[in-house]
């Protein structure tokens, strides 16, 4: 979900008056929680440097550099802060603490997996910091899936509008690519939920509910 008036003209502006900087301060809001569209930001980065406008390597450290940095500052909310208000939330949904423990537990597990490839998926990647904050993943190794996960969306997503954009326009791309997310999207939430669903039944099952 992003600010309805970041529409991709007015990015495309931003980026053409402020070049890199737009760039990189995009990314980091999104990867911060902001609602900023981060993968429009890089594909706009990459379609410029794909016509000459911008440097590929300038938007590709850009693109890394701010998804690194965000990723880094949501750890940390998440580790100093973000336990406390999980346990808040899970009072107000009625979730009860082992459930929350749970859940906790196998994100400990998953969590440098949860990290890299989140970075793909656009809720994952504002949250998965946070989570992985909470979840006390130590921070080298928070840091070293970070920067990977970082760089190989920030490749992948430069690189396909700097190649792609010289054959299909730049508005045709974002739709493509958005499509895309939303698929994946509606995959992630099914290959989460339809577990712990299964697993809510067992428990009922077992206890003679």
């Amino acid at each position: 979900m992003s600010l309805e008036f970041i529409s991709l003209e007015n990015i495309q502006e931003i980026a053409h008056h402020y070049g890199y900087w737009a760039i990189f301060v995009g990314i980091l809001l999104e990867n911060l929680g902001i609602p900023i569209p981060g993968e429009t930001v890089t594909l706009v980065g990459g379609f410029l440097a794909g016509s000459n406008e911008l440097s590929y390597w300038f938007v590709l450290s850009d693109a890394v550099a701010g998804a690194t940095i965000g990723g880094i500052c949501g750890y940390w909310i998440g580790r100093i802060g973000g336990w406390p208000l999980l346990m808040r939330l899970g009072q107000l949904l009625r979730i009860p603490e082992p459930k929350i423990l749970s859940i906790k537990d196998k994100f400990t597990e998953n969590g440098t997996k949860a990290v890299f490839f989140g970075r793909f998926f656009a809720l994952l990647r504002i949250f998965a910091a946070p989570l992985a904050g909470i979840a006390e993943i130590p921070f080298w190794k928070f840091f070293l899936v970070n920067l990977a996960g970082a760089t190989a969306w920030g490749s992948a997503m430069v690189s396909l509008a700097y190649f792609a954009g010289k054959i299909v326009s730049l508005e045709q791309l974002v739709t493509w690519v958005s499509q895309f997310a939303l698929v994946a999207v509606l995959i992630l939430v099914a290959v989460i939920a339809i577990p712990l669903w299964l697993e809510s039944r067992q428990e009922k099952v077992g206890s003679g509910e």
